[in-house]
């Protein structure tokens, strides 16, 4: 038999299991998104408090006050902006998701 029908019939044989193979679901995992690697380290400790006043007079108290009022902002900025970070993390997650999950003609399209 001539090699080159041979090859030919091979060919023909294999396309089917290749098309297969090619043309299956992409696997979509989320896995290690790792959203909480976007927080900063340094904010695991938390907002220390205003040191206590060493005086003993009203000044030195609303000072203090302004001062742990001062802190007490500033947690509450870092809790606005963790939920912000998680919440644009899984944006990007579910964008993600879907851009893995268009149709073939989509992916052939761009």
């Amino acid at each position: 038999m001539p090699k080159v029908p041979m090859i030919g019939s091979i060919l023909l044989c294999a396309m089917p299991a290749l098309a297969a193979c090619a043309g299956g679901p992409p696997i979509v995992t989320l896995s290690g998104a790792g959203c909480a690697a976007l927080l900063p380290v340094e904010w695991r400790a938390g907002v220390a408090p205003a040191p206590l006043p060493e005086g003993v007079t009203v000044g030195d108290w609303v000072a203090f006050a302004d001062a742990q009022t001062g802190k007490l902002d500033d947690a509450n900025g870092r809790t606005r902006d963790a939920i912000g970070i998680v919440e644009r993390c899984e944006a990007r997650d579910a964008a993600a998701v879907k851009q893995a999950r268009r149709g073939w003609l989509g992916r052939l399209v761009g």
